[in-house]
């Protein structure tokens, strides 16, 4: 429901001749409210035939009596005018007891008949049409809960995972391998374990206790959520916004409490960690994670894919070059001054690809911002909440937050660079930790708010756009695709779903085939057709890694592209740019643009 209540189907597609519609809709809200229950009708009025999701209070003997008087009568009002109980789905077990209000004794006599020619023995959908069981039988919440130990705050779900996962009615969107984000593992398999329905029914079963008896010990579900890539496409694709990533990250939380862990989960995991240790000497370190036989036995200790490159740290991190930054004109002065943001320096943009940050802060300089940075490390947690260590993850961001509190307690907006960074600050921490509201958004999000009327140049380039599973869910591209058009770009976001990396995922020792696959989809023949000249636009680093590693291209983020055209336009105002710098693992050398 809108205020976030549960609702159901049930009474779900009922029709009747469309111009009795009107007449039958006033009956049905009468209905609802003698019963005392609330609806939400959508679909297909103009055919007469209205679905509706209905808050039933199925927990409980008093709620299953008023379910079952109710439908019965919305039957009856139905048929009284002239309508179908089902106008598109079917019946069932659903409907099917209540058939006899529709059809006479001799009609269902011959449904018996026709069954039993074709399936003499019954055993196609017993009960569900012929014959059928009480439609208030075998009931989804009849039986135990099993009262097991959460870490995640479920805000939205009153606190429980039971309510979380039985927020999956089963309409099946995310077996649909044609379009959208949500399920790469099943676009990929074909297996329904491997669905986002499948992993709810299974975390439902494990709930009740019956069918999946181990609780948070189950391998089944272990193994069901192994392939889940925690790309979040649930969250925003599904219907009823099931978020699969949070219950596999609360799931591998306990599972693993006391345990050892898989090895990727202490060197991916514990990515931001190893990322500074390897600051302080990152030629060293880059030298050893290309020396062969040293990379294959750091691969195997770290519970890494064989045919995965390991990462090259840059010589000189985000925050060091940063204190090594000239001012901008007018920063500090009283009397010019800028209005100021915070960029978020996450582990991938500070460590692996600075050069991305120091393009986001000439734009947004050229914007009219006075840039800075938190005064002193920040994180995300994300690693550590994609492997499952949440009591780690929620110390991190305890820590982040008392970093930032100055800045949130003056209003300053945090751009992020990173999308999966981003939406933990705007979703996950809320999941974690009862913590306020950060006035956090993408780069094009905040230019679009606070810097409209900006002049940034124009590039009259197509580009085509990979955009990050985190951002599909949680924040969405729509700005992006707007400030492309204002410099002169146009671009077209692929419907290519997850880039198949999906952070720690396609790392992973066993997940590498899955991980290709996933990408070979929609986005490596997109990549690997579109012409020479046309910008592959990417601001997640596991896309940009993995379509650089399957594809040989490379791929830009919006920040960049915003900094080639701002630089174009100061070199056809006879202006001299500032020199742009391009952080590589080997150094520090001048870029090309």
């Amino acid at each position: 429901m809108a205020d976030g209540s549960e609702a159901w189907p049930g009474w779900e597609d009922a029709a009747v001749p469309p111009e009795r519609l009107g007449s039958y809709l006033r009956g049905f809200r009468a209905l609802l409210a003698r019963h005392g229950l609330r609806g939400v009708p959508y679909g297909h009025f103009g055919e007469g035939c209205v679905h509706v999701r209905i808050d039933f209070d199925l927990g409980g003997d008093e709620g299953l009596r008023t379910f079952r008087e109710f439908m019965t009568e919305a039957a009856d009002l139905v048929v009284a005018h002239g309508g179908s109980l089902s106008g598109e789905h079917g019946d069932g077990q659903a409907r099917a007891e209540l058939l006899d209000r529709m059809y006479p004794p001799e009609v269902l006599r011959l449904f018996e008949a026709f069954k039993a020619v074709w399936d003499p023995d019954d055993v196609l959908n017993p009960g569900n049409l012929v014959r059928p069981r009480p439609l208030d039988a075998d009931m989804r919440f009849s039986g135990p809960t099993v009262e097991l130990p959460l870490t995640l705050r479920y805000p939205h779900d009153g606190g429980s995972l039971a309510t979380a996962a039985r927020r999956c009615v089963g309409v099946g969107k995310c077996i649909d391998t044609s379009t959208g984000v949500m399920c790469p593992s099943y676009m990929v398999t074909g297996r329904e374990e491997h669905s986002t329905r499948g992993r709810a029914r299974l975390l439902s079963e494990m709930m009740r206790g019956e069918t999946v008896t181990g609780g948070w010990d189950s391998t089944e579900v272990r193994d069901a959520l192994d392939l889940c890539l925690a790309c979040k496409g649930c969250l925003s694709d599904c219907p009823v916004n099931v978020d699969m990533a949070s219950y596999k990250a609360e799931f591998l939380h306990h599972h693993y409490a006391g345990r050892v862990r898989p090895a990727s989960h202490y060197s991916l995991g514990f990515l931001p960690l190893w990322a500074r240790l390897a600051s302080a000497a990152p030629g060293l370190v880059n030298t050893a994670l290309r020396t062969p036989g040293l990379s294959r036995m750091l691969k195997r200790l770290g519970g890494i894919a064989e045919e995965r490159a390991l990462p090259a740290f840059s010589r000189t991190p985000l925050r060091r070059a940063w204190r090594r930054k000239p001012r901008p004109d007018g920063a500090g002065d009283t009397a010019t001054a800028r209005p100021r943001v915070l960029l978020w320096p996450d582990t991938f943009t500070n460590f692996l690809a600075p050069e991305i940050g120091a393009a986001a802060t000439r734009v947004l300089e050229h914007a009219g911002f006075e840039v800075v940075l938190p005064r002193s490390s920040v994180c995300c947690g994300l690693t550590w909440i994609s492997t499952g260590q949440l009591g780690l993850a929620r110390r991190v961001l305890r820590h982040s937050l008392r970093v930032l509190e100055p800045e949130i307690e003056a209003g300053t907006p945090i751009v992020g660079l990173e999308p999966s960074c981003l939406a933990v600050l705007r979703h996950d921490l809320h999941d974690l930790l009862d913590a306020p509201r950060l006035d956090a958004m993408s780069l094009a999000e905040l230019l679009e708010r606070d810097a409209g009327g900006t002049d940034f140049g124009g590039l009259e380039a197509d580009a085509i756009t990979q955009q990050h599973c985190h951002q599909h869910a949680v924040f969405g591209n729509d700005a992006d695709e707007r400030l492309l058009r204002r410099v002169g770009i146009g671009n077209r976001t692929l419907d290519s779903g997850c880039c198949g990396l999906a952070g720690n995922f396609g790392i992973e020792r066993g997940h590498y085939a899955v991980s290709v696959a996933a990408a070979e989809r929609v986005l490596v023949p997109e990549v690997q057709a579109a012409d020479e000249d046309t910008l592959v636009l990417a601001d997640g680093f596991s896309c940009r890694t993995q379509i650089e590693e399957l594809t040989g291209r490379r791929s830009w983020h919006l920040a960049e592209v915003l900094d080639r055209a701002i630089a174009g336009q100061r070199a056809d105002n006879g202006e001299r740019a500032p020199q742009r710098t391009t952080h590589r693992a080997g150094g520090t050398t001048p870029s090309k643009e």
